[in-house]
Protein backbone atom coordinates (compact mmCIF):
# COMPACT_ATOMS: atom_id res chain seq x y z
CA UNK A 1 0.00 0.00 0.00
CA UNK A 2 1.40 3.85 -0.59
CA UNK A 3 2.58 6.07 1.69
CA UNK A 4 -0.26 8.19 0.56
CA UNK A 5 -2.81 5.60 1.79
CA UNK A 6 -1.31 5.62 5.28
CA UNK A 7 -1.63 9.26 5.51
CA UNK A 8 -4.34 10.76 7.89
CA UNK A 9 -7.49 11.70 6.49
CA UNK A 10 -7.30 14.94 8.14
CA UNK A 11 -5.09 16.21 5.58
CA UNK A 12 -7.85 15.76 2.43
CA UNK A 13 -10.30 18.11 1.23
CA UNK A 14 -13.80 18.00 0.01
CA UNK A 15 -13.83 18.71 -4.00
CA UNK A 16 -16.72 20.74 -4.89
CA UNK A 17 -18.01 21.96 -7.89
CA UNK A 18 -16.69 25.00 -9.97
CA UNK A 19 -20.32 26.97 -9.58
CA UNK A 20 -19.72 26.74 -5.48
CA UNK A 21 -17.65 29.94 -6.45
CA UNK A 22 -20.18 31.47 -8.27
CA UNK A 23 -22.44 32.56 -5.39
CA UNK A 24 -19.17 34.43 -3.69
CA UNK A 25 -18.12 36.00 -7.29
CA UNK A 26 -15.14 34.41 -7.73
CA UNK A 27 -15.78 32.75 -11.06
CA UNK A 28 -16.35 35.57 -14.62
CA UNK A 29 -19.42 35.96 -16.60
CA UNK A 30 -17.68 33.41 -18.68
CA UNK A 31 -18.74 30.28 -16.31
CA UNK A 32 -22.26 30.09 -17.85
CA UNK A 33 -24.28 27.06 -15.47
CA UNK A 34 -26.72 24.62 -17.68
CA UNK A 35 -29.56 26.67 -16.30
CA UNK A 36 -28.07 30.30 -17.30
CA UNK A 37 -27.75 28.03 -21.17
CA UNK A 38 -31.86 27.63 -21.00
CA UNK A 39 -32.23 30.78 -19.00
CA UNK A 40 -30.51 32.60 -22.23
CA UNK A 41 -32.10 30.34 -25.05
CA UNK A 42 -35.92 31.09 -23.58
CA UNK A 43 -35.04 35.07 -24.00
CA UNK A 44 -33.68 34.59 -27.38
CA UNK A 45 -30.29 35.73 -26.24
CA UNK A 46 -27.25 35.55 -28.13
CA UNK A 47 -25.48 32.15 -28.59
CA UNK A 48 -22.58 31.54 -26.48
CA UNK A 49 -19.48 32.23 -28.13
CA UNK A 50 -18.74 28.45 -29.37
CA UNK A 51 -20.35 25.38 -31.25
CA UNK A 52 -22.39 22.86 -29.07
CA UNK A 53 -20.16 20.18 -30.36
CA UNK A 54 -16.49 19.17 -30.47
CA UNK A 55 -17.11 17.75 -34.14
CA UNK A 56 -17.41 14.27 -35.72
CA UNK A 57 -15.84 11.41 -33.09
CA UNK A 58 -13.29 8.86 -34.39
CA UNK A 59 -11.46 6.05 -33.16
CA UNK A 60 -9.02 7.09 -30.58
CA UNK A 61 -5.85 4.64 -29.18
CA UNK A 62 -5.58 4.66 -25.67
CA UNK A 63 -2.58 5.96 -24.35
CA UNK A 64 -1.64 3.00 -21.84
CA UNK A 65 -2.53 -0.08 -23.70
CA UNK A 66 -2.27 1.48 -27.41
CA UNK A 67 -6.00 0.13 -28.59
CA UNK A 68 -8.94 1.96 -30.14
CA UNK A 69 -11.01 1.53 -27.68
CA UNK A 70 -13.59 4.34 -28.11
CA UNK A 71 -14.10 7.29 -30.55
CA UNK A 72 -13.57 10.87 -29.61
CA UNK A 73 -13.42 14.68 -31.49
CA UNK A 74 -10.11 15.49 -32.98
CA UNK A 75 -7.89 16.97 -30.12
CA UNK A 76 -9.06 14.53 -27.54
CA UNK A 77 -6.80 11.92 -25.84
CA UNK A 78 -7.61 9.43 -23.17
CA UNK A 79 -5.70 6.95 -20.78
CA UNK A 80 -7.13 3.35 -19.02
CA UNK A 81 -6.86 2.36 -15.29
CA UNK A 82 -8.96 -0.44 -13.24
CA UNK A 83 -9.76 -3.05 -15.69
CA UNK A 84 -11.44 -6.21 -14.22
CA UNK A 85 -8.73 -7.76 -12.71
CA UNK A 86 -6.36 -5.18 -12.66
CA UNK A 87 -4.21 -5.99 -9.14
CA UNK A 88 -5.45 -2.97 -7.11
CA UNK A 89 -2.63 -1.41 -4.33
CA UNK A 90 -4.41 -3.57 -1.67
CA UNK A 91 -3.51 -6.69 -3.31
CA UNK A 92 -6.89 -7.54 -4.97
CA UNK A 93 -8.14 -7.69 -8.09
CA UNK A 94 -10.55 -5.15 -9.45
CA UNK A 95 -13.97 -5.77 -8.89
CA UNK A 96 -16.28 -6.18 -12.64
CA UNK A 97 -19.30 -4.36 -13.29
CA UNK A 98 -17.80 -0.83 -12.97
CA UNK A 99 -20.81 2.10 -12.54
CA UNK A 100 -21.40 5.00 -11.12
CA UNK A 101 -18.38 7.39 -10.22
CA UNK A 102 -16.99 10.81 -8.85
CA UNK A 103 -14.29 12.64 -7.62
CA UNK A 104 -14.82 13.32 -4.14
CA UNK A 105 -11.52 14.26 -2.43
CA UNK A 106 -8.21 15.91 -2.62
CA UNK A 107 -5.10 16.16 -1.25
CA UNK A 108 -2.57 18.74 -2.95
CA UNK A 109 -2.59 17.37 -7.19
CA UNK A 110 -4.10 13.92 -5.78
CA UNK A 111 -7.92 13.48 -6.16
CA UNK A 112 -9.79 10.27 -4.91
CA UNK A 113 -12.64 8.76 -6.67
CA UNK A 114 -15.10 6.49 -5.28
CA UNK A 115 -16.53 3.98 -8.33
CA UNK A 116 -18.93 1.65 -7.72
CA UNK A 117 -19.06 -2.05 -8.99
CA UNK A 118 -22.31 -3.90 -9.44
CA UNK A 119 -21.95 -7.16 -8.83
CA UNK A 120 -24.72 -9.14 -7.25
CA UNK A 121 -24.34 -12.11 -5.39
CA UNK A 122 -21.28 -13.49 -7.36
CA UNK A 123 -18.41 -12.00 -9.41
CA UNK A 124 -14.96 -11.42 -8.33
CA UNK A 125 -15.19 -11.77 -4.61
CA UNK A 126 -12.59 -8.75 -2.75
CA UNK A 127 -12.38 -7.58 0.46
CA UNK A 128 -12.87 -4.51 1.98
CA UNK A 129 -11.97 -2.89 5.98
CA UNK A 130 -15.62 -2.18 5.76
CA UNK A 131 -17.96 -5.14 4.98
CA UNK A 132 -21.77 -5.12 5.12
CA UNK A 133 -22.81 -8.99 4.03
CA UNK A 134 -19.54 -10.41 3.14
CA UNK A 135 -20.30 -13.90 1.72
CA UNK A 136 -23.29 -13.05 0.06
CA UNK A 137 -23.29 -9.89 -1.39
CA UNK A 138 -20.19 -9.22 -3.84
CA UNK A 139 -20.75 -5.75 -4.94
CA UNK A 140 -19.07 -2.67 -3.54
CA UNK A 141 -16.86 0.39 -4.37
CA UNK A 142 -13.24 0.79 -5.16
CA UNK A 143 -11.24 4.12 -4.29
CA UNK A 144 -9.29 5.36 -7.18
CA UNK A 145 -6.13 7.95 -6.35
CA UNK A 146 -4.96 10.16 -9.62
CA UNK A 147 -2.89 13.15 -9.92
CA UNK A 148 -4.29 15.65 -11.80
CA UNK A 149 -1.29 17.81 -12.37
CA UNK A 150 0.98 14.63 -13.67
CA UNK A 151 -2.03 13.30 -15.65
CA UNK A 152 -1.14 9.91 -14.38
CA UNK A 153 -3.14 6.87 -12.20
CA UNK A 154 -1.57 6.62 -8.79
CA UNK A 155 -3.59 3.50 -7.09
CA UNK A 156 -6.59 1.96 -5.98
CA UNK A 157 -8.00 -0.36 -3.09
CA UNK A 158 -11.00 -1.53 -1.86
CA UNK A 159 -13.41 0.44 0.67
CA UNK A 160 -16.72 -1.14 1.11
CA UNK A 161 -17.77 -4.83 0.06
CA UNK A 162 -20.67 -7.41 1.04
CA UNK A 163 -23.52 -5.26 -1.17
CA UNK A 164 -25.46 -6.24 -3.90
CA UNK A 165 -25.68 -4.02 -7.60
CA UNK A 166 -24.25 -1.18 -6.54
CA UNK A 167 -25.27 1.04 -9.08
CA UNK A 168 -24.89 5.11 -8.39
CA UNK A 169 -24.47 7.74 -5.59
CA UNK A 170 -23.39 10.63 -5.50
CA UNK A 171 -20.46 12.78 -4.05
CA UNK A 172 -21.43 14.96 -0.71
CA UNK A 173 -19.64 18.33 0.33
CA UNK A 174 -18.20 16.74 2.89
CA UNK A 175 -15.18 14.58 1.62
CA UNK A 176 -17.42 11.54 0.30
CA UNK A 177 -19.52 9.38 -1.82
CA UNK A 178 -22.54 7.32 -1.21
CA UNK A 179 -23.28 4.31 -2.80
CA UNK A 180 -26.48 2.76 -3.57
CA UNK A 181 -28.19 -0.65 -3.48
CA UNK A 182 -29.73 -1.48 -6.59
CA UNK A 183 -31.68 -4.28 -4.23
CA UNK A 184 -34.28 -5.68 -2.76
CA UNK A 185 -32.75 -8.85 -1.79
CA UNK A 186 -32.69 -10.84 1.00
CA UNK A 187 -29.78 -12.81 2.05
CA UNK A 188 -30.02 -16.72 3.61
CA UNK A 189 -29.39 -15.13 6.86
CA UNK A 190 -32.26 -12.83 6.79
CA UNK A 191 -29.93 -9.68 5.55
CA UNK A 192 -31.70 -6.89 3.80
CA UNK A 193 -30.37 -4.91 1.19
CA UNK A 194 -31.46 -1.96 -0.83
CA UNK A 195 -29.66 0.41 1.33
CA UNK A 196 -27.64 3.60 1.19
CA UNK A 197 -23.66 3.28 2.23
CA UNK A 198 -21.33 5.90 2.80
CA UNK A 199 -17.79 5.78 1.87
CA UNK A 200 -15.20 8.60 1.98
CA UNK A 201 -12.69 9.85 -0.31
CA UNK A 202 -10.12 9.37 2.13
CA UNK A 203 -10.25 7.24 5.35
CA UNK A 204 -12.49 3.91 6.03
CA UNK A 205 -16.03 3.31 5.83
CA UNK A 206 -18.45 2.21 8.29
CA UNK A 207 -19.95 -0.73 6.40
CA UNK A 208 -23.18 0.25 8.09
CA UNK A 209 -26.73 1.44 6.11
CA UNK A 210 -27.92 4.70 6.72
CA UNK A 211 -31.47 3.23 7.22
CA UNK A 212 -33.41 6.46 7.41
CA UNK A 213 -32.51 6.69 4.24
CA UNK A 214 -35.01 4.23 3.31
CA UNK A 215 -34.75 1.12 1.33
CA UNK A 216 -35.62 0.26 -2.37
CA UNK A 217 -33.61 -0.13 -5.43
CA UNK A 218 -32.19 2.80 -5.10
CA UNK A 219 -30.05 4.17 -7.81
CA UNK A 220 -28.54 7.87 -7.73
CA UNK A 221 -28.73 10.69 -5.21
CA UNK A 222 -27.60 14.03 -5.42
CA UNK A 223 -27.16 16.72 -2.46
CA UNK A 224 -27.24 19.91 -1.89
CA UNK A 225 -24.49 21.60 -0.54
CA UNK A 226 -26.51 24.87 0.93
CA UNK A 227 -29.23 22.63 2.88
CA UNK A 228 -27.39 19.53 3.17
CA UNK A 229 -30.71 17.73 1.47
CA UNK A 230 -30.12 14.70 -0.42
CA UNK A 231 -32.26 13.93 -3.46
CA UNK A 232 -32.75 10.36 -4.65
CA UNK A 233 -34.19 7.94 -7.21
CA UNK A 234 -35.08 4.84 -7.25
CA UNK A 235 -35.20 2.51 -10.64
CA UNK A 236 -38.41 1.47 -11.13
CA UNK A 237 -41.25 2.27 -13.01
CA UNK A 238 -43.48 3.45 -11.61
CA UNK A 239 -40.69 5.47 -9.49
CA UNK A 240 -40.48 8.19 -7.00
CA UNK A 241 -38.03 11.12 -6.62
CA UNK A 242 -36.88 11.37 -3.09
CA UNK A 243 -35.80 14.37 -0.29
CA UNK A 244 -33.74 13.01 2.65
CA UNK A 245 -33.79 15.91 5.11
CA UNK A 246 -31.02 15.08 7.94
CA UNK A 247 -31.20 15.77 11.37
CA UNK A 248 -27.91 17.40 11.53
CA UNK A 249 -26.22 18.65 8.78
CA UNK A 250 -23.53 16.09 7.22
CA UNK A 251 -24.50 13.96 9.84
CA UNK A 252 -26.22 11.35 7.27
CA UNK A 253 -25.88 8.11 10.10
CA UNK A 254 -27.71 9.99 12.82
CA UNK A 255 -30.97 10.18 11.24
CA UNK A 256 -33.35 12.36 9.43
CA UNK A 257 -36.79 12.25 7.58
CA UNK A 258 -37.32 11.09 4.02
CA UNK A 259 -40.17 12.46 1.73
CA UNK A 260 -41.00 11.62 -2.32
CA UNK A 261 -42.02 14.01 -4.60
CA UNK A 262 -45.44 15.21 -5.83
CA UNK A 263 -46.91 17.55 -7.79
CA UNK A 264 -49.25 20.72 -6.45
CA UNK A 265 -53.12 19.82 -6.73
CA UNK A 266 -52.39 16.73 -8.43
CA UNK A 267 -52.27 12.72 -7.00
CA UNK A 268 -49.80 10.12 -8.57
CA UNK A 269 -49.49 12.81 -11.29
CA UNK A 270 -47.78 10.47 -13.97
CA UNK A 271 -44.46 11.63 -15.90
CA UNK A 272 -44.24 8.38 -17.45
CA UNK A 273 -44.91 4.87 -17.08
CA UNK A 274 -48.11 4.42 -14.41
CA UNK A 275 -49.75 1.90 -15.97
CA UNK A 276 -47.76 1.57 -18.72
CA UNK A 277 -49.03 5.03 -19.89
CA UNK A 278 -45.82 6.81 -21.02
CA UNK A 279 -46.48 10.73 -22.07
CA UNK A 280 -44.08 13.29 -23.94
CA UNK A 281 -43.88 16.65 -22.61
CA UNK A 282 -41.92 19.93 -24.69
CA UNK A 283 -38.76 20.94 -23.12
CA UNK A 284 -39.60 24.01 -20.61
CA UNK A 285 -42.92 22.40 -19.42
CA UNK A 286 -43.03 23.56 -15.36
CA UNK A 287 -44.69 21.92 -12.43
CA UNK A 288 -45.10 23.31 -9.15
CA UNK A 289 -44.34 20.64 -6.66
CA UNK A 290 -44.09 19.64 -2.67
CA UNK A 291 -43.60 16.74 -0.54
CA UNK A 292 -45.25 14.00 1.08
CA UNK A 293 -43.72 11.98 3.73
CA UNK A 294 -42.74 8.84 3.49
CA UNK A 295 -44.17 6.70 6.17
CA UNK A 296 -42.62 3.03 5.85
CA UNK A 297 -38.87 4.60 5.32
CA UNK A 298 -37.34 0.69 5.88
CA UNK A 299 -40.56 -1.07 3.53
CA UNK A 300 -41.26 -3.34 5.84
CA UNK A 301 -45.13 -3.43 4.50
CA UNK A 302 -43.94 -3.46 0.53
CA UNK A 303 -42.31 -0.12 -1.07
CA UNK A 304 -41.18 2.85 0.29
CA UNK A 305 -43.44 4.42 -3.01
CA UNK A 306 -46.28 3.11 -1.99
CA UNK A 307 -46.07 4.78 1.43
CA UNK A 308 -46.02 8.16 0.09
CA UNK A 309 -50.14 9.15 -0.83
CA UNK A 310 -50.15 11.21 -3.97
CA UNK A 311 -46.61 11.25 -5.37
CA UNK A 312 -45.70 11.59 -8.45
CA UNK A 313 -44.46 8.98 -10.86
CA UNK A 314 -41.53 8.50 -13.17
CA UNK A 315 -40.41 5.59 -15.20
CA UNK A 316 -36.81 4.43 -13.68
CA UNK A 317 -35.49 7.98 -12.30
CA UNK A 318 -31.52 6.99 -12.64
CA UNK A 319 -29.07 9.67 -12.89
CA UNK A 320 -29.17 12.11 -10.78
CA UNK A 321 -26.91 15.51 -9.91
CA UNK A 322 -26.53 18.48 -8.16
CA UNK A 323 -25.27 22.07 -10.31
CA UNK A 324 -26.04 25.80 -9.59
CA UNK A 325 -28.56 25.57 -7.18
CA UNK A 326 -30.46 22.88 -8.96
CA UNK A 327 -30.86 18.78 -9.07
CA UNK A 328 -30.74 17.41 -12.35
CA UNK A 329 -32.14 13.73 -12.88
CA UNK A 330 -32.63 11.84 -15.54
CA UNK A 331 -35.50 8.67 -16.13
CA UNK A 332 -33.81 6.36 -18.38
CA UNK A 333 -36.73 5.08 -20.58
CA UNK A 334 -39.37 7.77 -19.99
CA UNK A 335 -41.21 9.54 -22.96
CA UNK A 336 -43.61 8.15 -25.47
CA UNK A 337 -40.29 6.77 -27.34
CA UNK A 338 -39.65 5.44 -24.11
CA UNK A 339 -35.94 6.66 -24.98
CA UNK A 340 -35.47 8.94 -21.44
CA UNK A 341 -36.37 12.31 -19.88
CA UNK A 342 -34.20 14.61 -18.49
CA UNK A 343 -35.77 16.92 -15.34
CA UNK A 344 -34.56 20.01 -13.09
CA UNK A 345 -35.76 20.37 -9.95
CA UNK A 346 -34.98 23.96 -8.20
CA UNK A 347 -35.42 23.52 -4.54
CA UNK A 348 -36.32 27.09 -4.14
CA UNK A 349 -38.67 27.60 -6.24
CA UNK A 350 -40.56 24.11 -5.50
CA UNK A 351 -40.58 23.73 -9.26
CA UNK A 352 -39.94 20.51 -11.75
CA UNK A 353 -39.20 21.25 -15.27
CA UNK A 354 -38.81 19.21 -18.12
CA UNK A 355 -35.05 20.01 -19.81
CA UNK A 356 -35.20 16.93 -22.64
CA UNK A 357 -37.59 14.64 -23.79
CA UNK A 358 -36.04 11.62 -25.97
CA UNK A 359 -37.79 11.47 -29.18
CA UNK A 360 -36.03 8.47 -31.42
CA UNK A 361 -33.94 5.73 -31.11
CA UNK A 362 -30.88 7.12 -30.37
CA UNK A 363 -29.17 6.39 -33.69
CA UNK A 364 -28.73 9.85 -34.87
CA UNK A 365 -26.99 12.86 -33.88
CA UNK A 366 -30.07 14.95 -32.25
CA UNK A 367 -31.75 12.13 -29.87
CA UNK A 368 -30.59 9.61 -26.83
CA UNK A 369 -30.74 6.05 -26.12
CA UNK A 370 -31.28 6.24 -22.70
CA UNK A 371 -29.76 8.24 -20.85
CA UNK A 372 -28.21 6.79 -17.49
CA UNK A 373 -25.86 8.70 -15.15
CA UNK A 374 -25.70 12.44 -15.40
CA UNK A 375 -23.07 14.96 -14.80
CA UNK A 376 -22.78 18.64 -15.41
CA UNK A 377 -19.22 19.58 -16.81
CA UNK A 378 -17.09 22.76 -15.21
CA UNK A 379 -18.22 25.27 -17.80
CA UNK A 380 -21.59 24.24 -17.16
CA UNK A 381 -22.52 21.44 -20.29
CA UNK A 382 -24.65 18.49 -19.72
CA UNK A 383 -23.01 15.20 -19.99
CA UNK A 384 -25.64 12.22 -20.61
CA UNK A 385 -24.61 8.50 -20.34
CA UNK A 386 -26.53 6.07 -22.66
CA UNK A 387 -27.57 2.73 -21.42
CA UNK A 388 -29.80 1.54 -24.33
CA UNK A 389 -27.45 -1.69 -25.08
CA UNK A 390 -29.02 -1.93 -28.53
CA UNK A 391 -26.89 0.53 -30.69
CA UNK A 392 -23.01 1.33 -30.07
CA UNK A 393 -23.52 3.10 -26.65
CA UNK A 394 -22.31 6.77 -26.25
CA UNK A 395 -21.51 9.65 -24.21
CA UNK A 396 -24.02 12.80 -25.39
CA UNK A 397 -23.55 16.39 -24.50
CA UNK A 398 -27.10 18.29 -24.20
CA UNK A 399 -27.16 21.30 -25.67
CA UNK A 400 -28.58 24.49 -24.69
CA UNK A 401 -31.17 24.03 -27.99
CA UNK A 402 -32.29 20.85 -26.48
CA UNK A 403 -30.64 18.80 -28.73
CA UNK A 404 -27.69 16.71 -28.18
CA UNK A 405 -24.28 15.95 -29.52
CA UNK A 406 -22.13 12.61 -29.46
CA UNK A 407 -18.80 13.26 -27.95
CA UNK A 408 -17.81 9.58 -26.76
CA UNK A 409 -18.39 6.38 -28.87
CA UNK A 410 -17.90 2.85 -26.96
CA UNK A 411 -15.83 0.70 -29.84
CA UNK A 412 -14.36 -1.93 -27.39
CA UNK A 413 -13.90 -5.21 -29.44
CA UNK A 414 -11.76 -7.28 -28.14
CA UNK A 415 -9.72 -10.19 -29.31
CA UNK A 416 -7.86 -12.82 -27.57
CA UNK A 417 -4.40 -10.89 -29.45
CA UNK A 418 -5.43 -7.02 -27.96
CA UNK A 419 -6.16 -8.51 -24.40
CA UNK A 420 -2.94 -10.55 -24.36
CA UNK A 421 -1.04 -7.11 -25.16
CA UNK A 422 -3.17 -5.45 -22.82
CA UNK A 423 -2.45 -7.95 -20.29
CA UNK A 424 1.30 -7.67 -20.98
CA UNK A 425 1.38 -3.88 -20.38
CA UNK A 426 -0.25 -4.57 -16.94
CA UNK A 427 1.95 -7.66 -16.16
CA UNK A 428 4.41 -5.33 -16.77
CA UNK A 429 3.42 -3.37 -13.87
CA UNK A 430 3.63 -6.01 -11.42
CA UNK A 431 -0.31 -6.31 -12.05
CA UNK A 432 -2.70 -9.26 -14.26
CA UNK A 433 -5.58 -8.54 -16.56
CA UNK A 434 -6.91 -12.06 -16.74
CA UNK A 435 -10.61 -12.19 -16.30
CA UNK A 436 -11.51 -9.56 -19.69
CA UNK A 437 -12.91 -11.98 -21.76
CA UNK A 438 -12.90 -11.75 -25.88
CA UNK A 439 -15.79 -10.08 -27.35
CA UNK A 440 -17.95 -6.92 -28.69
CA UNK A 441 -18.72 -4.60 -26.04
CA UNK A 442 -19.94 -1.84 -27.81
CA UNK A 443 -23.07 -2.31 -26.56
CA UNK A 444 -22.27 -1.87 -22.92
CA UNK A 445 -23.46 1.51 -20.94
CA UNK A 446 -21.46 4.07 -20.20
CA UNK A 447 -20.86 4.96 -16.05
CA UNK A 448 -20.04 7.58 -13.78
CA UNK A 449 -19.23 10.13 -16.34
CA UNK A 450 -17.60 13.02 -13.45
CA UNK A 451 -15.47 16.25 -14.40
CA UNK A 452 -12.27 17.59 -12.66
CA UNK A 453 -10.39 20.47 -13.80
CA UNK A 454 -9.43 19.20 -17.23
CA UNK A 455 -10.22 15.71 -17.10
CA UNK A 456 -13.30 13.05 -17.49
CA UNK A 457 -13.52 10.47 -16.17
CA UNK A 458 -15.92 7.90 -16.96
CA UNK A 459 -16.32 3.90 -17.16
CA UNK A 460 -17.49 1.69 -19.65
CA UNK A 461 -19.11 -1.11 -17.35
CA UNK A 462 -18.27 -4.18 -19.38
CA UNK A 463 -15.70 -5.24 -19.59
CA UNK A 464 -14.89 -2.84 -16.55
CA UNK A 465 -13.00 -0.13 -17.98
CA UNK A 466 -11.82 3.14 -16.48
CA UNK A 467 -11.24 6.20 -18.53
CA UNK A 468 -9.56 9.53 -17.63
CA UNK A 469 -10.19 11.95 -21.20
CA UNK A 470 -8.83 15.31 -21.57
CA UNK A 471 -8.95 17.63 -24.20
CA UNK A 472 -9.84 20.64 -25.78
CA UNK A 473 -12.89 21.83 -23.84
CA UNK A 474 -12.62 24.95 -24.91
CA UNK A 475 -13.43 23.94 -28.20
CA UNK A 476 -17.36 23.05 -27.25
CA UNK A 477 -20.22 23.39 -24.65
CA UNK A 478 -18.61 20.78 -21.75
Amino acid sequence: MSDSLRESADEARPVTSRRDFIRNGVVGAASISFAAMLARREAHAVELPYSDDYGPVAPVRDLTTGLPLISLPAGFSYMTYGWTGHVMADGQRTPAVHDGMDVVAARGNEIALVRNHEQGTSGIAFNAPAAYDPGYGFGGTTNVLFDAVAGKFLSSHASLTGTIRNCAGGRTPWGSWLTCEEAGNVSPAGVRHGWIFEVPGYGTATGRPLRAMGKSDWEAVAVDPATGNVYQTEDVTPGGFYKFVPKKYGKLAEGGELFALKVVGADDFNFSGLNGAYVDFPAGTTWDVEWVRVTDVEAINGRIYNSAPGRACFSRPEGCFYDSGKIYFTCTNGGMARQGQVFVYDPRREQLQMVFNSMGSGVSNTECNNPDNIAVSPRGGIILCEDGGNNIQRLRGLTQSGGTFVFAENNVNLNQGQIARADAIFKAGGKILSTVRPGNYSGSEWCGACFYEKWMFVNLQSPGITFAITGPWDNGAL
